[in-house]
């Protein structure tokens, strides 16, 4: 696995936990902001009622009438299976303690190894290894990058200003903190180009001018958050879930991959609406827990808030439909992230060497 392959693990950023509030007099508190989000054991307690009827909503599925959506007519009397599932999730602590030292100012590209070899000295020093250091690391650019995009767009006029002078994008985005392609989208913006003259430009940057083009080429080669060329991560995000659902099939499960319900979905619907990895055509308990259905990621399930937010999302799809699933986390995931209706699983019990080393 390269440097560059393993820096690109996983999803998301984060809202700056050093930001202050206001007391309710107006006067700021800075009083840091709690790292993660609140303990999963007060959620669990606090959505009980609702989980309750997510797990029987996937018991008993096979009962509804009409069958949910992606049971096939003649869906054959399902069986029963139940799986121990040992999992090692990553204490809070833990993934605190990296998400400080994985994150510096203005520090938005593929890494250099010296700097990915640091990060795996440190990670020696908590219960997590350097890919899922990694994987936290980009969660947490990715939430940082969202939830400071207003705060990018209010310094617009000051950063065309200081292009104007000749300050490079690149050198804009250390001094200000933002990624240096956004900042180049919004210097455009400034500039009274359309979004389309923008989006136009940036696919093909040879119409640019002299400058914008080496702008361009200079903020993208030192982004990874705006630009990443997602080809090899998704092919082995893909095979990643056909190892999962091959491994269910070898317990003798069956079940419906998602390639042939996007096909069937499009075909009935002009598009696909819910699409699991995974959707069970038996009676699956995974640690005593009904599962419906799985998802598979393949990067570290972090207690981001964004990244949290936008899988919660999409698991409420999945939910409203089956009921209580499943969700698996190449590499592992936070012990205190929680999504009601949802068990987390890690990899450990699936044989990965298809995907080759260290992946």
């Amino acid at each position: 696995m390269t440097r560059q392959n393993r820096d690109n693990q996983g999803g998301s950023s984060s809202r700056n936990k050093n930001r202050s509030n206001k007391n309710s007099d107006g006067r700021r508190n800075n009083r840091q902001r709690r790292y993660g989000s609140t303990l999963k054991s007060t959620l669990i307690e606090r959505n009980a009622s609702e989980i309750a009827r997510m797990d029987e909503q996937a018991r008993s599925r096979f009962e509804q009438t009409p069958p949910p959506m992606g049971f096939p007519e003649d869906t054959p009397e399902p069986k029963s299976f139940s799986f121990e599932w040992a999992t090692i999730p990553v204490p809070l602590k833990d993934e605190e303690a990296m998400a400080g030292k994985v994150m510096r100012k203005g520090e938005f590209g593929w890494l250099e190894d010296e700097r990915v070899d640091q990060i795996a000295v440190l990670a020696e020093g908590y219960k997590m290894t350097l890919e899922q250091a990694l994987s936290l690391r980009s969660a947490l650019l990715q939430q940082k990058t969202v939830y400071g995009h207003g705060r990018l767009r209010s310094q617009g006029k000051n950063m065309l200003r200081l292009y104007k002078e000749g300050v490079s994008v690149v050198d804009l985005s250390t001094r200000f903190d933002f990624p240096p392609m956004n900042i180049f989208r919004i210097i455009l913006t400034e500039m009274r180009w359309s979004k389309s003259k923008i989006k136009e430009s940036l696919r093909q940057p040879s119409k640019l001018s002299k400058r914008e083009r080496e702008e361009f080429e200079a903020a993208e080669a030192a982004d990874r958050v705006s630009n990443v060329d997602q080809g090899e991560s998704q092919e082995r995000a893909d095979l990643f879930e056909d190892i999962l659902a091959d491994w269910f099939e070898d317990q003798g499960v069956r079940l419906r991959r998602q390639p042939e319900m996007v096909k069937e979905q499009k075909q009935d619907l002009g598009r696909p609406v819910r699409t699991p990895d995974i959707l069970f055509l038996d009676h699956v308990e995974i640690n005593g827990k009904p599962v419906a259905w799985i998802d598979a990621k393949h990067f570290y399930g972090a207690d981001v808030d964004f990244q949290r937010k936008k899988m919660a999302k999409q698991m409420a799809r999945y939910i409203e439909e089956w009921g209580s699933g499943a969700v698996v986390y190449r590499h592992g995931f936070s012990a205190n992230l929680f999504m009601p209706g949802c068990t987390l699983l890690d990899a450990n019990v699936l044989d990965l060497s298809k995907l080759g080393p260290g992946e």
